[in-house]
Parts: C-alpha cells; sequence; structure tokens
C-alpha cells in the first residue's frame, strides 16, 4: 500500500494535509482505489470538516467507484459548496445518469448554492442528452440572469443544446452564443447535428464555416466523412472532403485515417480504403476493425477472414467488435462451419461473456443452424440480454417457421423488463405475417400505439405487411394513411401481398399512391406490378409499365425482364414474350420457365418441348416447375408417352423429386389418354396422400370418357375430404349428363341446391384504353348497345345455319357480353382479348369460333388453363377444350 506508507513516513502534522492531497491527486490520475484509505485517516485526525480535502475525495471516489460511492460519501459531508455540487453533478452526467444529475441540479438551487460555469455546463449537457429543451432553455435563461452568456465553456453546450433540440433556429446563428466563432464551435455544431441524423444541415454548416474563414481540424472531418454514405451521396462528397483535409493540411492520426477507410468502405471503394490504410504506418485494433467490417460491408468475406489474419499476425489483439464482425460475415454467407471457428476463437480470448459477441452468436447461429437450439445456448450464455439479444432470438425463431415460439419470446422479453425496439416489432410482425394472423397483429398494434413506436417508418411497413398478409388490406390502407412518411417498402410490400391473395386489381391502383407521395419505382416493385398485369392480362397497362421500365434503366436486370416475359405470355403476345426473353443477357431457371410456361398456355407445343431443348444446350438446370410446364404441354398436346418420359425423368436423370402438383398433371396426362385405371393405379402408389383436387382431376378425365363407376368412386372419395364443394357436384352432374343418365344428373344438381352449394362465381374481364371492365354470369342485358349487338349477332348466325340455343331470360354467359363490348369499343385493328376465370363452356367456345366467320376481328380468350386465339372461323386449340 503506497498511499499507507507516504501518510505514515510523514515526518511534520503540518505536511499532513499537503501529503494526503498528494496521495488523491495521485491516485484520482492514475484511479488507484488505494487512496479510499485516505478516507479513513482523515477522519481519525480530525480532518473530515476540511472542504478542500472533502472536494478532492469527492471527486477521487466518483472517477475511481462510481457514482453510488461518491453520493453516499456526499451526503455524510459536514459542508458542502459550489464545488461539492458541481464535482457529483458532473460525475453523474460523465457517466449517463442525465436524469439523476438534473434532480441534483434543482437540489443544489433548493439548497441556495449560486452555480457556476462548469455546473451549468453539465447540467445543460444531461439536458442535451435527454432531449429536454424546456429545462434546458431554464437553465439558458440562468445563464443570461447570472452574465455567463459569453462564457466560452457554456457558448459550446448552449450550441449543442439548440442544435440537437430546437429544429427551429438555423444552426449557424447559434455562434451569437460564444464571443468569437473558432473551430470548436463549429465543429461542436456540426457534432451535434451529426449525432441526430441531420446530415444535410451538417454539410451546410461546413460550407458557412469554410465561408466564414474558419478552417477545419481533424476532428471536424472525423464527424463529417460518415455523412456522406448516410446521405446516398457516394464518392463525390466523400472525396471532396478527403481532398479537402489535404489542402488545409490537416494531420492525419489514427482516428481520421480510420474514418476515411470506413467512409471508403462504405461507399464501396475497398482499393481506395486499403490504399489510405497504408499511407502511415501507425495501426490498431479499430483501424483493423473497420477494414475487415468494410470487406464484410462489401460481402469481400475470404478477404474479411485475410484481414484478420493479417491483424494477428501484425500482434494487433482483436476486441469483441472485431470478432462480433467476423460473425457477422459468417451470418450473411450463412456458414456454420466459419462461424464455430470464430467462436472458438471467442472462447479462447474469453470473449464469450461480452454482450456485442453473444448478440452476434445468437444472429450467426439461428441463421445458420438447421435448429434454433444452438442460438438458444448462445443466448442463455448471454449474462443480461439487451433488446438486440432478444431480437436476434425472436427473429430466428420466426424465421425457422416456429411463429408460436416467437411470439412466447416475446412476452418473455417484456416480462423481463427489456422493452422492444422498431427491429423486434418489425421481426416479430413478420411472424404475424408469416402465419396470417390477424389477431396477432392487432395485438402488436395496440402495443406500438401505446408505445408510441407507429412513428417509425420500419414497423409501419411491417404493419402493413402483416395486415396485408393476412387479409385485411382496409386496415393496412389506414395504417399506410396514418403513417407521416411513406417509403417504397411500404407500397412494395402491399402490391406483392395483394398480388399473392389475387386482388390484382388493386396492386394496380398502388401505383397511383405511389406517384401521388412522389414514390419512384424500382425493379422490385416493377416486378410486382408487371405480375399483377399479367394475372389480369391487362395488356395495355403492361406495355405502359414496360416503357417506364426502358426509361428508367431497369431492362437490364433479370428479374425485370423474367417478369416482361410472363407478362406478355399472360396476355396472348408470344412475340413480344419471346421477343423480351432474346433481350436477356444470360437467362436464368426463370427465365427459361417463363418461355417454356408462355407457350405450352397459347398453344404452342411442340416450340415449348424445343425452348426445353434449347435449355438444355444453354447449360441451364432445369427445376420442378420447368417439368410441370412441360407435362401441362403435353397435355394440352396430347402427347402422353412424352410426358410420362419427362415424368419419369426427374428423378432419374436430374435428382428432382416430383411434388404433387406433377402427379396432378400425371393423373391429368393418363386421364386424357383414357388410360384411367392405370392413372388410379399412380393414385394408390404415389407417396403423397390424395387431395381433392387429385380426386377432381381424374373425376374430370372418367366425365370425358364416359367412365361413370369410376368418376362415381372420385367424386365420393371427393366428397369424403370436402362434403362442400359444389365443383364435385358439378362434374358428377355432367358425368351423368354425358352418359345419357341425365335423371342422375337433375338429382344431384338438385341435391346441392337442397344443401345450399352453388358454384364460383363466373366472370369476365377486359381491358379497353387502359380500364379493366367486367362482366358477370348473372348480369341482365335487357337494352342498350352491347344487347343490340348481341341479338344481331344471334341472328346473323342463325340466318347462316348455325345452331344457337336461345335464352329467353337474356341471361347471357360472361363471354359473350365481354365480346360484344370489345367489338364496340376496342381499336378496330387490334384484336379483343377476354380474360376468363373458369374454362370456357362449348356453347361460347361454338359461338365465337363461328362468329369470327363473319366478323373479321382475332378474339383472344384466357381461361383458366389456355388460351384459344379465335380468327376466320378456327381456334387455335382445335376444338380439344370441348372434352375439358
Amino acid at each position: 500500500m503506497l498511499c499507507c506508507r507516504t501518510i505514515a513516513n510523514t515526518l511534520f502534522p503540518c505536511r499532513f494535509l499537503e501529503t494526503c492531497l498528494q496521495v488523491l491527486s495521485q491516485c484520482n490520475s492514475k484511479i488507484l482505489e488505494e487512496g479510499a484509505c485516505v478516507h479513513s485517516i482523515m477522519i481519525k485526525v480530525g480532518l473530515q470538516h476540511d472542504l478542500y480535502l472533502s472536494n478532492n475525495l469527492l471527486s477521487f471516489y466518483a472517477k475511481c467507484f462510481g457514482v453510488g460511492p461518491a453520493r453516499h460519501f456526499f451526503d455524510e459531508m459536514p459542508h458542502k459548496d459550489v464545488v461539492s455540487w458541481t464535482t457529483l453533478l458532473s460525475a453523474h452526467t460523465r457517466h449517463g445518469y442525465h436524469s439523476e444529475a438534473l434532480q441534483l441540479f434543482d437540489m443544489m438551487l433548493g439548497s441556495g448554492q449560486c452555480p457556476n460555469e462548469f455546473t451549468l455546463s453539465s447540467a445543460l449537457k444531461s439536458c442535451s442528452a435527454l432531449g429536454e429543451f424546456e429545462f434546458g432553455a431554464q437553465i439558458h435563461a440562468s445563464v443570461v440572469k447570472l452574465g455567463l452568456e459569453l462564457n466560452p465553456v457554456l457558448g459550446t453546450t448552449l450550441i449543442d443544446l439548440y442544435t440537437k433540440c430546437d429544429g427551429t433556429v438555423e444552426p449557424h446563428k447559434l455562434l451569437t452564443f460564444v464571443t468569437d466563432g473558432d473551430v470548436v464551435s463549429w465543429t461542436t455544431m456540426i457534432s451535434s447535428l451529426v449525432e441526430t441524423s441531420k446530415w444535410s444541415e451538417a454539410l451546410q454548416v461546413y460550407v458557412k464555416m469554410i465561408e466564414a474563414g474558419v478552417y477545419p481540424n481533424g476532428f471536424t472531418f472525423v464527424k463529417l466523412l460518415g455523412v456522406s454514405s448516410f446521405l446516398g451521396l457516394g464518392m463525390g462528397c466523400g472525396k471532396i472532403l478527403h481532398a479537402q483535409l489535404i489542402r488545409f493540411g490537416v494531420e492525419m492520426n489514427l482516428v481520421l485515417k480510420t474514418a476515411i477507410v470506413d467512409m471508403y468502405a462504405k461507399c464501396r471503394r475497398m482499393e481506395d480504403a486499403i490504399k489510405v490504410s497504408n499511407q502511415t504506418p501507425e495501426c490498431d485494433v479499430y483501424l483493423w476493425t473497420t477494414i475487415i467490417s468494410g470487406f464484410i460491408q462489401n460481402f469481400q468475406i475470404r478477404e474479411a477472414v485475410n484481414a484478420f489474419l493479417d491483424m494477428r499476425l501484425s500482434r494487433t489483439q482483436p476486441n469483441n467488435f472485431t470478432y462480433a464482425s467476423l460473425l457477422n460475415a459468417s451470418s450473411s454467407i450463412l456458414s456454420l462451419e466459419l462461424g464455430e471457428q470464430f467462436h472458438s476463437l471467442v472462447i479462447m480470448v474469453g470473449l464469450e461473456d461480452d454482450i456485442f459477441v453473444g448478440n452476434a452468436l445468437v444472429d450467426m447461429y439461428m441463421k445458420c443452424s438447421q435448429t434454433p437450439a444452438n442460438g438458444v445456448e448462445a443466448f442463455r450464455g448471454i449474462n443480461s440480454p439487451n433488446v438486440i439479444s432478444w431480437t436476434s432470438l425472436i427473429a430466428g425463431f420466426a424465421e425457422h417457421g416456429l411463429e408460436e415460439e416467437s411470439f412466447q419470446l416475446f412476452g418473455e422479453m417484456q416480462a423481463a423488463g427489456v422493452q422492444p425496439n422498431s427491429f423486434t416489432l418489425s421481426a416479430i410482425l413478420g411472424a404475424c405475417s408469416k402465419m396470417k394472423s390477424v389477431f396477432q397483429t392487432m395485438k402488436i398494434h395496440g402495443h406500438i400505439i401505446k408505445t408510441k413506436t407507429d412513428v417509425d417508418i420500419a414497423v409501419g411497413n411491417a404493419l402493413v405487411d402483416a395486415y396485408a398478409g393476412g387479409g385485411k388490406t382496409d386496415e393496412a390502407w389506414s395504417v399506410i394513411h396514418k403513417m407521416n412518411h411513406r417509403d417504397l417498402i411500404t407500397y412494395t410490400s402491399l402490391a406483392a401481398k395483394l398480388n399473392q391473395r389475387g386482388d390484382h386489381e388493386m396492386a394496380l391502383k398502388v401505383i397511383a399512391h405511389m406517384c401521388n407521395d412522389d414514390v419512384k419505382m424500382d425493379e422490385f416493385s416493377l416486378a410486382s406490378f408487371l405480375s399483377a398485369a399479367a394475372s389480369l392480362g391487362t395488356m395495355e397497362t403492361g406495355k405502359q409499365l414496360h416503357c417506364y421500365s426502358v426509361k428508367s434503366g431497369f431492362e437490364i436486370c433479370n428479374s425485370f425482364s423474367n417478369s416482361l416475359v410472363h407478362l406478355y405470355s399472360k396476355c396472348g403476345s408470344m412475340h413480344d414474350a419471346y421477343r423480351a426473353f432474346k433481350d436477356i443477357h444470360e437467362p436464368d431457371t426463370v427465365s427459361w420457365n417463363g418461355l417454356i410456361s408462355g407457350l405450352a398456355s397459347n398453344g404452342h407445343i411442340f416450340d415449348a418441348l424445343s425452348a426445353f431443348d434449347d435449355m438444355r444446350l444453354a447449360g441451364v438446370k432445369p427445376d420442378s416447375f420447368t417439368f410441370l410446364s412441360l407435362m401441362f404441354a403435353c397435355s394440352q398436346g396430347s402427347l402422353l408417352n412424352q410426358g410420362l418420359d419427362y415424368f419419369y425423368s426427374m428423378e432419374k436423370t436430374y435428382d428432382i423429386t416430383p411434388k404433387l402438383d406433377h402427379y396432378v398433371c400425371l393423373i391429368d396426362l393418363l386421364g386424357r389418354g383414357g388410360r384411367l385405371e392405370e392413372a388410379m393405379g399412380v393414385i394408390e402408389t404415389m407417396p403423397f396422400m390424395p387431395d381433392s383436387v387429385i380426386y377432381k382431376t381424374l373425376l374430370n378425365a372418367c366425365k370425358l370418357h364416359g367412365n361413370v363407376l369410376l368418376g362415381e368412386d372420385m367424386a365420393r372419395r371427393c366428397l369424403e375430404l370436402d362434403p362442400c364443394d359444389p365443383a364435385v357436384y358439378w362434374l358428377l352432374a355432367s358425368l351423368y349428363d354425358n352418359a345419357r343418365l341425365s335423371d342422375f344428373g337433375d338429382k344431384t344438381r338438385k341435391l346441392m341446391r337442397e344443401r345450399g352449394l352453388r358454384r364460383s362465381s363466373r366472370h369476365c374481364w377486359m381491358e379497353v384504353r387502359g380500364r379493366i371492365h367486367v362482366f358477370s354470369a348473372s348480369e341482365k342485358i335487357d337494352k342498350g348497345e352491347i344487347h343490340e349487338k348481341l341479338e344481331y349477332f344471334i341472328t346473323e348466325l342463325k340466318n347462316r345455319g348455325y345452331p344457337y340455343q336461345e335464352n329467353e331470360d337474356k341471361l347471357y354467359h360472361p363471354e359473350q357480353l365481354a365480346l360484344a363490348f370489345g367489338v364496340l369499343t376496342a381499336p378496330t385493328m387490334a384484336p379483343i382479348r377476354i380474360n376468363k376465370n373458369s374454362a370456357i363452356c362449348s356453347h361460347c367456345h361454338s359461338f365465337i369460333m363461328h362468329l369470327t366467320e363473319f366478323v373479321d376481328r382475332e378474339i383472344i380468350v384466357r381461361d383458366r388453363k389456355r388460351f384459344h386465339f379465335f380468327k376466320e372461323g378456327q381456334c387455335s386449340c382445335k376444338g380439344h377444350p370441348l372434352k375439358c
């Protein structure tokens, strides 16, 4: 005990006080806890009333033991002056106990003590940290009252307060708080603006600083260099700042060099970052960690690992942030093996208890492991899990499909006293979206409103996604309207969810809302809108989106080009679809699938099979969807044997396990070919439990070939699975009708009516001059141009000797209504495009085919299975769908 020996060896009592002060000064400067021995000796010799010694001892306690022991000593002091209060208050501010610091300030004023500039400065710093502008303004009034408004210490603190807490004052005008706006004052403003994410204002203040003739220092540039990446200004702004610090002759130190390296790394210029790091030999753990993090941000994981190895060779010890970055790198490439290697190093250096490393471990194991068990173990290894720890765990369970467990963890997190942040809420809302749980979404929404976190745009976007995913479109729109700000993610997420639930018309209406908010579409949102246009078959809207994409330069993106192929295929324009495909520089599997599927649905069967051969020659590996399209093509083209070859080659040649959809297509293929018993054998032996789609597919085949017994068996099995499926009754009734058993057909339809079952509504729609017009099967037309046009067509057909089933109630089929409307409104030379939500009936097929013998128009009908191109009395299906 050095200090005890020093005091014990003091020969003269008059020098005892001076010796105590020297010991305290030495222990204070070196943070040596032995200085506490002065306290006991001070009491023994009766020096506890010496205010100067007590204040020094208070400062020692605050620095070496923290605010708790310091506050305890302060409360025991018999006398206190402004220095005592200021020492304790400053300690609280320095250690982040800002609320307690302001309470002490109130207590000080209540005790009658008059604060000095240092007391006021500490109190103002706490106001800035807490955002307590009103309290800070009161302290400012005290500053003016005491005549300290031009004090340089207080002036800088006031600049910090107003910059952070009052957006109404222009920052450069705050220089009136100091007698001379020096580099410290200007840099304080810039620093405060950067810390509060006011990036543009920070750069504006920097420009005014230069105009005022005040030259920046290294700390000014350290604060500014990060601004360019946040503003999205990229390399331009960063390079200008780098050039100016060289021009102003700012000395390159480690902190400044690290900031420049970080700027280049965030701008994806790692070559420049490394060049700057090599300009001077000095290097520490922070610079190495910045370089490693830069490589990781630029997805150069191998280079990041090599930099880590070089760091260790340079004998620089990695810290917790270094290991956390490397674990995050393992997460980004989903490499469990690499993550486990870094975990072993973490254990070797004894950092497994560090909160940053622990959080990175939880995230890595949750993302890279097949099960969440390792992530849970890593979480349990954290002594005091924070909000990031809990968020990683909750998000991990949701990603593993364990949404119920993630809800339970969310409750445990709150019970543990940890309040969720915007990332936590976004993660748990993502679980709600996956589960389509509106109840859970509403619960989380209530919590969000209560905690006022709905102002966060990420939370708002997650709410929109969760409500839209649960089918609550009105609630999703309500959230959007209440959001202070909406971005691209808001609308892209909504459009994607609307597409998923089949509300394609509403998805296209999202575009107008984006335009109103001045939100520009990107390639991902465009792909969603193109998908909606494709599903609706709206060629005009699709072409407008195509034009927008060309103007915006998105046509080079594969995802967008694939959407174009899909759009034109779904609109029945294979010429445009093929041209879009040819424009793709390197077609991938999705590109080829879009082409093959489009050719098959448009009736170009042999072209579809030829495209598959081209796909193989190009070296692109097919997937399960490829074979689904090929089997569909063979089914539509009555190519039974070739379709079977494709099915059996999936697993044998391409190592692709057939899914239930492939078996449905196989049953359809065999059924159309009349091999009903073989199809039944497939159902009995396939590795899946048959569903109603399988049975209905074979029932439809029995209807085509008149196999009543097998058809009745399929209908029975269907009704066992779903007794309320009206399609089964309708197929069974049609089976009886085709087999000349009309009595049974009538009884089946009567039974269907008695049970209150109705077929899903049949309707058609078409796009004319950018507007979608819908026609219902139950729509009665008794006057107007559409009725007159239909009557003219029917009369003409009868005059030409074609059979037509008279409809006394004038309840026309929706195809007929759409056709008459199209002839009246569509441009003369343009084809009439009709979209239908069900298969075209034989009556309408015959009606349209005969009509094109005397109406010189191409009529394109897209039903739920394929396209029908009618022209000059012929159809591209050659009568094949009439067997459906």
